[in-house]
């Protein structure tokens, strides 16, 4: 039985890990949960799950669970925890060996590497982390011998194809995108999104930045970067293809000639179940995809016209050192920017553009401390370049 502890339970990725979870209770227990203000959510997961420890974001949530938690049997009742250092140690509890890291953002970044300095198997679904301390990261994960799993379906699709050759013998990997509800849209067009229109994906249900990134192409191109860190490939072994079905996940492209492609339905579950039981692979009943009803796989190249986004990221991902972190600060400020309505959706990579172009200094961070730092600066100045009506 593996035990787990998953950093942000009430989140979506959160919730389905807890699903494949309660699929699986005779080979996975909860053992610590960290989430942010969500206190009824986490209520329900403490009475299913009956985790030992528990950490909330404040002083404030941890004492309205607190009163919560008074209903339960007292042999019910976690550890209550808050704050960073309850969010440190549910990451490194010593009864822990899997830890899914699905807190959104930068703030995921010093709880996942403590628990991989604290050797605990990583189900990685936070595209921040290997986006702006990808070297760092692995760097500790290497030396401390911890695994790193993605649980983002492209990557775990990749992950399952490179079981079928050897490092040396990948030409390139292909990851898909299903191109967003505008993937037919003109620039002209474009220019008339709404956030009510970005935030209705055609095949997946995800968090709001997320959906958004989706929209712009965004969210491939962290992929992109992620990619170059989780298999130790250069910017030009890594591809995009629009794939608007959604069933081929990733592929991956060998050297002589052979694609490895790995398809499924548009369901969370399964990466997370093969993340939570890897290197093995363990009977699930749901969520399998009947190839009798496949009628047609469509692929495209991204039209990098209508997509800058994207190219902003493979810009990034070539020049690396303090790029990734400034475009993914860049387009957190940007994409929240749109959705309150201060900026356009095609003023969004006009934003990350310019910061880019402002912050380029080719330094590599060598430390948490430095990354978050850094990170604070490109906010707030990108925060200041939208208030002071940049266009």
């Amino acid at each position: 039985m593996k035990n787990l502890s998953i950093l942000g339970s009430t989140g979506s990725i959160g919730q389905n890990c807890l699903r494949v979870v309660g699929e699986n209770t005779s080979l996975f227990k909860v053992i610590g949960l960290a989430a942010g203000n969500n206190i009824d959510e986490l209520f329900k997961q403490i009475k299913v799950f009956r985790p030992q420890t528990v950490s909330v974001s404040n002083s404030t949530s941890k004492d309205l669970l607190k009163k919560k938690l008074m209903d339960l049997p007292l042999s019910d009742r976690p550890r209550l925890l808050s704050g960073i250092e309850g969010l440190l140690e549910v990451a490194t509890l010593p009864e822990t060996n899997l830890v899914v890291s699905s807190i959104v953002g930068i703030a995921g970044l010093e709880p996942t590497i403590q628990a991989i300095e604290h050797g605990k198997t990583i189900a990685l679904a936070n595209k921040e982390i290997l986006v702006v301390a990808g070297e760092l990261v692995t760097n500790i994960a290497r030396n401390t011998g911890t695994q790193i799993i993605p649980v983002d379906s492209e990557h775990s699709a990749i992950h399952q194809c490179l079981r079928c050759g050897e490092p040396d013998e990948i030409s390139r990997i292909i990851l898909t995108a299903s191109g967003g509800p505008f993937l037919n849209f003109s620039r002209a067009k474009l220019s008339t999104v709404t956030p009510q229109m970005a935030l209705n994906h055609p095949t997946w249900k995800m968090g709001n930045r997320i959906t958004v990134d989706s929209a712009t192409l965004m969210n491939k191109g962290l992929e992109v970067i992620e990619a170059q860190w989780l298999f130790n490939l250069k910017v030009h072994q890594i591809s995009v293809l629009i794939h608007p079905q959604s069933i081929i996940h990733s592929m991956v492209e060998f050297v002589d000639g052979s694609l490895i492609a790995q398809l499924g339905l548009t369901d969370m579950c399964q990466p997370i179940h093969y993340a939570f039981n890897y290197p093995q692979r363990t009977s699930r009943s749901k969520g399998k995809l009947d190839v009798n009803q496949l009628r047609k796989l469509e692929f495209q190249t991204p039209d990098l016209g209508k997509s800058p986004c994207l190219e902003l990221a493979f810009q990034a991902a070539q020049s690396l050192g303090t790029a990734p972190c400034v475009l993914n600060a860049a387009d957190e400020i940007a994409v929240d920017a749109f959705l309150k309505k201060k900026i356009s959706f095609l003023e969004i990579p006009k934003v990350i553009g310019k910061m880019m172009g402002t912050f380029n200094q080719k330094i590599n961070f060598s430390s948490v401390t430095e990354i978050v730092e850094y990170d604070k600066k490109v906010r707030f100045e990108t925060d200041r370049l939208i208030e002071t009506d940049f266009i």
